[in-house]
């Protein structure tokens, strides 16, 4: 079981870090966000879905 948790941690955070590269923001930043914990990339994404609303 904690394998699984652990495999859906890595795929969840792999998926941020992906979609947040994408994005003009974060260009160049991927070894910044390789050090990000799960709760810190969704924070990130989240003020990046926000920042895009507004615009």
């Amino acid at each position: 079981m904690a394998h699984l948790l652990r495999q859906a941690i890595y795929q969840k955070k792999e998926f941020l870090k992906t979609k947040l590269m994408l994005s003009e923001f974060y260009r160049g930043r991927g070894e910044q966000l390789a050090d990000y914990t799960l709760s810190e990339l969704e924070k990130e994404y989240e003020s990046l879905r926000k920042m895009k609303k507004e615009m």
